[in-house]
């Protein structure tokens, strides 16, 4: 069982950065095993990929409309997944969720390679 806490959300004007950050802790999971990934669901919306890192940090996804304005990273010696956002856009605004994939698994864009999620953080981005 594996706990993941996000935290870094806020509200912030367009154009703004903000880093998101994703916490996991669980009595079995070693975090370096796991792709993580962060996902959003702007309101009346469906649940997103946002951005996702393989569990060796090898390789990195991203959906179209965030390449180029946020970058995913794993700190594996703090258990932690960042996610630094820039020039941000209204459209951003979501509640965003930390997830994490399948042990050593090689599968790691799509919602459904991922199985644990956190309770989501509010960003919000006024124009």
């Amino acid at each position: 069982q594996v706990q993941l806490v996000e935290s870094g959300g806020g509200l912030v004007q367009a154009g703004d950065s903000l880093r998101l950050s994703c916490t996991a802790s669980g009595h079995t999971f070693t975090f370096s095993n796991y792709p993580m990934g962060w996902f959003r669901q702007p309101p009346g919306k469906e649940r997103e990929v946002v951005a996702t890192i393989t569990w060796s940090s090898g390789y990195t996804y991203y959906t179209d409309s965030v390449k180029g304005r946020f970058t995913i990273s794993r700190d594996n010696a703090k258990n932690t997944v960042y996610l630094q956002m820039g020039s941000l856009k209204p459209e951003d605004t979501a509640v965003y969720f930390c997830a994490a994939g399948r042990r050593y698994s090689p599968s790691y864009i799509h919602r459904s390679d991922f199985e644990s999620w956190g309770q989501g953080t509010q960003v919000t981005v006024s124009s």
